[in-house]
Protein backbone atom coordinates (compact mmCIF):
# COMPACT_ATOMS: atom_id res chain seq x y z
CA UNK A 1 0.00 0.00 0.00
CA UNK A 2 1.29 3.41 -0.84
CA UNK A 3 0.81 6.42 1.70
CA UNK A 4 -0.10 10.12 1.02
CA UNK A 5 0.45 12.84 3.42
CA UNK A 6 -0.50 10.37 6.07
CA UNK A 7 -3.31 8.16 4.78
CA UNK A 8 -2.91 5.38 3.51
CA UNK A 9 -4.23 4.43 0.07
CA UNK A 10 -5.77 1.60 -1.00
CA UNK A 11 -8.57 -1.18 -0.54
CA UNK A 12 -9.17 -0.40 3.01
CA UNK A 13 -9.22 3.80 2.19
CA UNK A 14 -11.78 3.10 -0.93
CA UNK A 15 -13.91 1.00 1.33
CA UNK A 16 -13.90 3.49 4.11
CA UNK A 17 -14.87 6.37 1.09
CA UNK A 18 -17.27 3.75 0.21
CA UNK A 19 -18.96 3.32 3.00
CA UNK A 20 -19.05 6.96 4.02
CA UNK A 21 -20.75 7.72 0.24
CA UNK A 22 -23.15 5.48 1.08
CA UNK A 23 -24.42 6.88 4.91
CA UNK A 24 -24.38 10.24 3.29
CA UNK A 25 -26.87 9.04 0.26
CA UNK A 26 -28.65 7.07 2.55
CA UNK A 27 -29.12 10.44 4.53
CA UNK A 28 -29.74 12.65 1.95
CA UNK A 29 -32.21 10.83 -0.08
CA UNK A 30 -34.13 9.47 3.07
CA UNK A 31 -34.35 13.88 3.89
CA UNK A 32 -35.39 14.59 -0.03
CA UNK A 33 -37.69 12.10 0.45
CA UNK A 34 -39.88 13.00 3.94
CA UNK A 35 -39.36 16.89 1.91
CA UNK A 36 -40.88 15.45 -1.46
CA UNK A 37 -43.79 13.67 1.03
CA UNK A 38 -43.90 16.88 3.05
CA UNK A 39 -44.42 18.76 -0.27
CA UNK A 40 -47.01 16.59 -1.68
CA UNK A 41 -45.71 13.75 -3.52
CA UNK A 42 -47.51 11.06 -2.84
CA UNK A 43 -44.01 8.52 -3.89
CA UNK A 44 -46.76 5.72 -4.86
CA UNK A 45 -45.74 3.32 -7.69
CA UNK A 46 -49.14 1.82 -9.32
CA UNK A 47 -46.99 -1.12 -10.82
CA UNK A 48 -46.38 -2.13 -7.25
CA UNK A 49 -50.01 -2.20 -5.99
CA UNK A 50 -50.01 1.54 -5.20
CA UNK A 51 -48.46 1.49 -1.77
CA UNK A 52 -46.39 4.39 -0.32
CA UNK A 53 -42.85 3.76 -0.84
CA UNK A 54 -41.77 3.93 2.92
CA UNK A 55 -38.43 6.24 4.15
CA UNK A 56 -36.66 2.98 5.28
CA UNK A 57 -37.74 1.72 1.81
CA UNK A 58 -36.25 4.89 0.20
CA UNK A 59 -33.34 4.36 2.66
CA UNK A 60 -32.73 0.63 2.16
CA UNK A 61 -32.65 1.08 -1.72
CA UNK A 62 -30.14 3.73 -1.54
CA UNK A 63 -27.83 1.45 0.63
CA UNK A 64 -28.10 -1.38 -1.53
CA UNK A 65 -27.35 0.25 -4.57
CA UNK A 66 -24.69 2.24 -2.90
CA UNK A 67 -23.35 -0.57 -1.80
CA UNK A 68 -22.98 -2.31 -5.32
CA UNK A 69 -21.15 0.23 -6.68
CA UNK A 70 -18.36 0.22 -4.26
CA UNK A 71 -18.24 -3.42 -5.05
CA UNK A 72 -18.06 -2.08 -8.37
CA UNK A 73 -15.37 -0.11 -7.73
CA UNK A 74 -13.10 -2.18 -5.55
CA UNK A 75 -13.37 -4.40 -8.70
CA UNK A 76 -12.15 -2.03 -10.85
CA UNK A 77 -9.40 -0.90 -8.97
CA UNK A 78 -8.30 -4.26 -8.73
CA UNK A 79 -9.00 -5.46 -12.70
CA UNK A 80 -9.06 -2.16 -14.79
CA UNK A 81 -6.06 -0.23 -15.40
CA UNK A 82 -7.85 2.70 -15.54
CA UNK A 83 -10.19 2.54 -12.61
CA UNK A 84 -11.52 5.62 -11.97
CA UNK A 85 -12.40 6.71 -15.34
CA UNK A 86 -14.48 3.00 -16.08
CA UNK A 87 -16.33 3.30 -13.02
CA UNK A 88 -17.34 6.61 -13.81
CA UNK A 89 -18.28 5.30 -17.34
CA UNK A 90 -20.10 2.22 -15.71
CA UNK A 91 -21.65 4.39 -12.93
CA UNK A 92 -23.35 7.15 -14.78
CA UNK A 93 -24.52 4.53 -17.82
CA UNK A 94 -26.60 2.60 -14.73
CA UNK A 95 -27.79 5.75 -13.18
CA UNK A 96 -29.31 6.57 -16.29
CA UNK A 97 -30.78 2.89 -16.91
CA UNK A 98 -32.10 3.60 -13.06
CA UNK A 99 -33.99 6.57 -14.32
CA UNK A 100 -36.23 4.61 -16.68
CA UNK A 101 -38.04 2.57 -13.79
CA UNK A 102 -39.36 5.85 -12.16
CA UNK A 103 -40.67 7.37 -15.27
CA UNK A 104 -42.74 4.58 -17.04
CA UNK A 105 -44.03 3.74 -13.51
CA UNK A 106 -47.61 5.24 -14.31
CA UNK A 107 -46.77 7.29 -10.65
CA UNK A 108 -47.92 11.17 -10.83
CA UNK A 109 -45.62 13.72 -12.03
CA UNK A 110 -44.40 14.40 -8.30
CA UNK A 111 -43.62 10.57 -7.65
CA UNK A 112 -42.06 10.43 -10.78
CA UNK A 113 -40.35 13.63 -10.91
CA UNK A 114 -39.45 12.78 -7.03
CA UNK A 115 -38.06 9.23 -7.16
CA UNK A 116 -35.68 10.72 -10.89
CA UNK A 117 -34.40 13.40 -8.25
CA UNK A 118 -33.60 10.40 -5.78
CA UNK A 119 -31.78 8.62 -8.04
CA UNK A 120 -29.67 11.91 -9.01
CA UNK A 121 -28.92 13.10 -5.53
CA UNK A 122 -27.73 9.53 -4.48
CA UNK A 123 -25.07 9.56 -7.51
CA UNK A 124 -23.92 12.73 -7.08
CA UNK A 125 -22.64 11.96 -3.97
CA UNK A 126 -21.53 8.24 -4.10
CA UNK A 127 -19.88 8.64 -7.64
CA UNK A 128 -17.23 11.32 -7.46
CA UNK A 129 -16.49 10.40 -3.76
CA UNK A 130 -15.48 6.66 -5.26
CA UNK A 131 -14.41 8.14 -8.36
CA UNK A 132 -12.27 10.49 -6.50
CA UNK A 133 -10.73 7.96 -3.89
CA UNK A 134 -10.09 5.57 -7.18
CA UNK A 135 -7.92 8.53 -8.62
CA UNK A 136 -5.80 8.39 -5.78
CA UNK A 137 -5.61 5.03 -4.70
CA UNK A 138 -4.13 3.43 -8.03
Amino acid sequence: MRTETGHTQGVGGLVGTGLLATVAAVAATTVVAAIARGLGAELEVPADSGEPIPLAGVAFVTGACSLVGLVLAVALRRWSARPAQRFVQATVALTAISLVPPVVSGGTAGTVVTLVVLHLVAAAIVIPALAARLRTST
